[in-house]
């Protein structure tokens, strides 16, 4: 670290106003002592102006003027350009420091995505972050967004790749108009959002964002970002609205719909305190995490209907599944996701059924 400094100040250089006041008691033949009792100062406060301890305030900047002769404002210009100085020393140590920080943010594909400009420097990418973040310091985002480092269990996961992903909801989210958070209104809105999943894709999000902003939530859906392994988050933003982000980390209209409905589940039934984020798999083990999985399966397709479904046949056709998705209601992914879910079909069965949101 003190190489590092010392190269950053070689580079820019810091000059305390004592210096200059040095020069002119040389010139004028005056001792330290003799300059001291003339500002009536003690010599230890004239001493650490002159070695830059201590700053020109105005009072003494009155002093200088009759003492050495300079105007008041010529002194404190000094003083203004030294602590400048010293400030861009500073932040240049700062911004130093957050390179390592930088490395661990995925910036190219940030910018990428528009979410921040492009630049090849490193000090614009660490401001530019700073701004997206809004932090004074890149070490300052484990603090402001401490459930992405808390929560980010699966090993390949990059908590600061997370961290922007959520940070990005956030601003998206800041940005939607939405009425006050009613619950009541959520549940009766239910069958329309599920009706919605029969729709094009272009048609579904504009009139689910629309759905939800008038129960209080800002629906917001991201691309995904690599090493966030995120597939949807919740987090209320003030108490009459909250956050339900999703990724585009599976491409199926299915898994969209079902990571909707889980994080659904998390704003209906649990804590408002806590941050819910979806895709790692420690998480997924947790009891919440299960009672949003149920919430999900059961509201996109009914219990009772659904083993009454499985238990009525033995085997699977595309006409049977378009049936039953047509008695509930529901685009046949629904239906295909579930089977393959509970592998009573496989992966690759029915793939004209499961259509791609992008």
């Amino acid at each position: 670290m003190a190489r590092k400094k010392d190269k950053i100040e070689e580079e820019l250089i810091a000059i305390p106003p004592g210096e200059t006041i040095k020069e002119n008691l040389k010139y004028l033949g005056m001792t330290q002592a003799e300059f001291a009792q003339r500002m009536g100062l003690s010599e230890k406060t004239v001493s650490e102006i002159i070695n830059g301890i201590a700053p020109i305030t105005y009072e003494t900047a009155l002093k200088l003027e009759n003492v050495i002769g300079a105007s008041a404002e010529f002194w404190m210009n000094l003083e203004a350009n030294y602590q400048l100085a010293k400030a861009r020393i500073a932040e240049k140590l700062k911004l130093k420091d957050e390179e390592k920080i930088l490395s661990q943010i995925p910036y190219n594909e940030m910018s990428k995505l528009g979410w921040v400009s492009k630049t090849k420097s490193k000090e614009e990418k660490i401001k530019n972050l700073r701004n997206f973040f809004g932090v004074s310091s890149l070490n300052y985002i484990p603090q402001t967004l401490e459930v992405c480092f808390r929560k980010a269990n699966n090993p390949r996961a990059s908590c600061y790749a997370l961290a922007a992903w959520i940070r990005k909801a956030e601003i998206e989210a800041h940005k939607i108009e939405t009425k006050p958070f009613d619950k009541e209104k959520i549940y009766q809105l239910i069958p329309a959002i599920r009706e919605l999943s029969k729709h094009p894709w272009e048609e579904i999000y504009p009139n689910l964002k629309n759905l939800c902003s008038e129960c209080g939530i800002a629906l917001v859906t991201l691309p995904h970002l690599k090493g966030t392994y995120v597939n949807g988050a919740t987090k209320w933003l003030k108490k009459d609205k909250v956050l339900l982000a999703l990724s585009y980390r599976y491409k199926f209209a299915d898994v969209y719909w079902f990571s909707f409905f889980h994080e659904l589940g998390h704003i209906l039934k649990h804590n408002r305190k806590e941050v819910f984020i979806e895709g790692d798999e420690e998480t997924a083990k947790c009891e919440l995490e299960q009672e949003a999985d149920n919430f999900a399966a059961n509201t996109l397709i009914p219990y009772r209907e659904y083993k009454k479904f499985i238990s009525e046949n033995k085997s699977f056709t595309k006409d049977k599944i378009i049936a039953f998705a047509d008695s509930l209601n529901v685009h046949p992914c629904i239906v295909v996701g579930r089977l393959m879910h509970d592998k009573k079909i496989s992966p690759w069965d029915f793939p004209e059924l499961r259509p791609k949101i992008i």
